[in-house]
């Protein structure tokens, strides 16, 4: 999955603290909370806010207090949430969010950031987290690199710096994935400032812990290192010989993205040994950095619409389905972190954990998930 001024310091004002208290940290490959105990993070993705809605979609069909009430009721407590560049342009004359007012009134006359501020109090009302995931630079599309002709890089660093301030005294935010999916032209370790995300992952990290030494900062892959083509965002090779360093340790979660043949067909899919074969793809791709114990590793996305293989009876679904139920196991079994791609039920690709009618949940995707839920700890505290 056009230039303008950068951000004025008027929106810069932080946001009431919300009930959550306290950052994390990692050590080896794992999160910690700021008493050194293992964090207990089970996450999911809530796009629209990177959309031309410029809101987390659904919000026309019910309450934002009833999304959360139903995530924090399945077990979720850390959202992802995508957004663009975009939040920070004024809406323009006449044009309204998608948002159904009568269920959500107190979300009347603001704006996107404004909506966001609402998400993240209301989530830490609810000991939910937030990671903040820069999604795309515009509304229109996802892009190769962490900048286009129309956002510069220093603008995506100022925005970054800008929801720093924001959130910086509250602790309901954790962390920042810097920009989803580098691919293309995206290197790692080149040493060419213009296309090494290594390189950028440094210098936006450093700008933002400079304003919130205590967030996460999230580094997704690339699609290329070398001859080696894997998923937008999913290959971590360069890793091994280039580490993304910063000036406060602690601090790096590598994520990768990965999906089944539901969103496009690959080699490993049609090896003779599958699925045993993955294990080894992925160990190969990311995997190794969390076994390494080299930095933990948080599961950016994952998803599609096939969970059970049985009542499959087309080869492509019937495979995606072997596909996810084998990653949530190498995910639980290796005691990885991990976002799921969506919540929403409109993600064309994969669907979502709730169904078409917003409200009603797809059980047996959630089941699957239930594998992945650990109890424990809670962020909240």
């Amino acid at each position: 999955m056009q230039k303008h001024p950068l951000v004025v310091f008027a929106m810069w004002a932080c946001p009431a603290v919300a009930l959550a208290s306290g950052y994390f940290h990692t050590s080896g490959n794992q999160i910690l909370d700021d008493e050194g105990r293992p964090a207990t993070l089970n996450g999911i993705s809530w796009f629209g806010l990177e959309t031309k809605d410029r809101v987390p979609h659904g919000l026309w069909q019910r309450s934002l207090d009833s999304y959360l009430d139903q995530l924090k009721g399945l077990g979720y407590n850390l959202l992802r949430i995508p957004w663009s560049d975009d939040i920070f342009k004024p809406l323009a004359p006449g044009r309204k969010l998608n948002i159904n007012y009568s269920e959500n009134p107190e979300l009347k006359e603001l704006t996107p950031l404004q909506v966001l501020d609402k998400l993240v109090e209301k989530a830490g009302q609810r000991g939910i987290r937030i990671l903040l995931d820069r999604h795309r630079p515009d509304e229109n599309a996802q892009s190769e690199l962490w900048y286009t002709a129309t956002v510069s890089e220093t603008t995506w660093i100022e925005h970054w710096k800008a929801l720093a301030v924001r959130y910086r005294t509250n602790a309901t935010v954790i962390g920042a994935d810097l920009h989803n999916e580098p691919h293309g032209k995206a290197t790692w370790g080149s040493g060419d400032e213009k296309t090494d995300w290594r390189l950028a992952a440094e210098r936006a990290g450093n700008a933002v812990l400079s304003i919130q030494s205590n967030w996460l900062i999230v580094v997704e892959g690339v699609g290329r290192v070398g001859n080696d083509s894997y998923w937008w965002g999913g290959n971590l090779l360069g890793v091994a010989s280039h580490p993304v360093r910063l000036k406060v340790p602690q601090r790096v979660v590598y994520s990768p993205h990965d999906y089944g043949p539901g969103v496009s067909g690959q080699q490993w899919f049609n090896d003779a040994d599958f699925p045993k074969n993955l294990v080894a793809v992925w160990d190969k791709h990311w995997g190794y950095i969390h076994r390494q114990g080299l930095a933990p590793v948080l599961v950016g996305e994952f998803g599609g619409r096939a969970v059970d293989a049985s009542a499959e009876t087309d080869p492509m679904r019937k495979k995606e389905a072997v596909w996810q139920n084998a990653l949530v196991d190498y995910i639980r079994d290796n005691r990885m972190y991990w976002t799921y791609w969506c919540w929403n039920p409109n993600s064309g690709d994969t669907g979502g954990v709730l169904k078409d009618d917003w409200a009603t949940v797809n059980q047996p995707k959630q089941n699957m998930l239930n594998r992945l839920i650990r109890k424990g700890v809670s962020p909240a505290n």
